[in-house]
């Protein structure tokens, strides 16, 4: 990852480059897989709302991202569809079952907002990160576009998260406890097999 793609996502630590070759080789697992990513994605923002129905700008973001998630998801299906693949059962995500390990649990509703808010941000750029090398490197163009157009839709979110975030607590609190998720993630991923035929 350059500087660039370092400074946009503040991940601080790149996919494997063989993950790419398995993805491209598996895409019929990787787009079944992409699918509930999307409908996890939803029904996470849906649950935001629902916990935190006071909070305005909350409902104000998160609400059309709602939306958007949900047309992903019927896009992954009509990619699907369109090489007549089925979607298959959802897979355990081992990876977001780690990042959940990292979520502080207990403590007040705003400490507890917050720790949702960032946990959803770094999904949404894990995501926007693998779409680009997706985008990049695959082989079929079609698929290529559909992942370029994703990752700057994604690109978006992570960043909605972390301005909402802020928009709750002081940017200091905000970005030292982000710090302390980026460096779990990095080690996380250290852990995960690069040759999982997963989006994540």
């Amino acid at each position: 990852m350059d500087a660039k793609d370092k400074f946009t996502l503040g991940l601080e630590l790149p996919t494997d480059p063989r993950w790419v070759n398995i993805a491209e080789k598996n895409i019929h697992e990787i787009l079944v897989d992409h699918a509930y990513c999307e409908q996890k994605a939803a029904s996470s923002c849906i649950s935001l709302i629902v916990l935190y129905p006071e909070r305005e700008r909350l409902v104000e973001v998160l609400t059309p991202v709602v939306a958007e998630e949900w047309s992903h998801f019927e896009r992954v299906i009509e990619e699907l569809r369109k090489r007549n693949l089925p979607l298959l059962r959802q897979r355990k995500d081992e990876y977001v079952g780690k990042l959940d390990q990292i979520v502080k649990k207990g403590g007040s509703r705003d400490q507890q907002l917050l720790e949702k808010l960032l946990l959803n941000a770094l999904i949404e750029a894990r995501s926007c990160e693998r779409f680009r090398l997706l985008w990049k490197n695959i082989g079929d163009p079609g698929l290529a576009k559909f992942y370029y157009e994703l990752m700057i839709s994604e690109a978006g979110h992570y960043k909605n998260f972390l301005q909402l975030a802020k928009e709750y607590e002081s940017e200091e609190t905000v970005m030292n406890r982000w710090r302390e998720f980026l460096e779990a993630e990095a080690d996380i991923m250290k852990t995960l097999d690069a040759r999982q035929d997963r989006m994540h």
